[in-house]
């Protein structure tokens, strides 16, 4: 199987820490299934299922993903036709296309990136202040009538 995983840093010399991993699906590997990662995952071939990990996931150019994504950030250079979950942010650069729905706080869709679903940015706080009464705003239709005609 072409999916390797190395130590960026190995400054803590143990595996156990998350953050130092690196995962890598090259370019012509094609994968189905499911993926579950801790760090950062590299994907330049073909995959059809799921990725799952706290860390980071980055699509190059050549990569095609149909499926799930479930990160903490995503940057996407290839295709991906799914849903997206990102807990921090999704980057969509210049050579990308995402067709799907994204949930994430912060979305970058770069000049040239296609985007094509919905994004959910976590507004149910606004959502929820806005079936709230205010005061200060006042129903004109009700003077509608009361109005006097301008002088012509």
């Amino acid at each position: 199987m072409a999916i390797s995983m190395w130590a960026l840093s190995d400054s803590k010399g143990s595996p156990e820490h998350a953050e130092d991993n690196f995962t890598f699906l090259a370019r012509g590997v094609e994968f189905k299934g499911v993926l579950n990662f801790d760090g950062t995952v590299r994907v330049d071939g073909r995959l059809e299922g799921e990725i799952h990990t706290t860390g980071m996931v980055i699509v190059g150019e050549s990569a095609i993903i149909n499926g799930i994504i479930s990160a903490g950030v995503l940057t996407n250079s290839g295709k991906i036709n799914g849903t997206v979950t990102a807990t921090e942010r999704v980057q969509i650069l210049k050579q990308g296309v995402l067709i799907g729905d994204i949930r994430t706080p912060a979305i970058t869709i770069a000049d040239g990136a296609h985007f094509h679903g919905m994004c959910d940015m976590g507004a149910d706080k606004w959502t929820d202040d806005a079936n709230q009464p205010n005061n200060n705003v006042h129903d004109l239709s009700l003077r509608r009538n009361k109005m006097r005609a301008p002088n012509l």
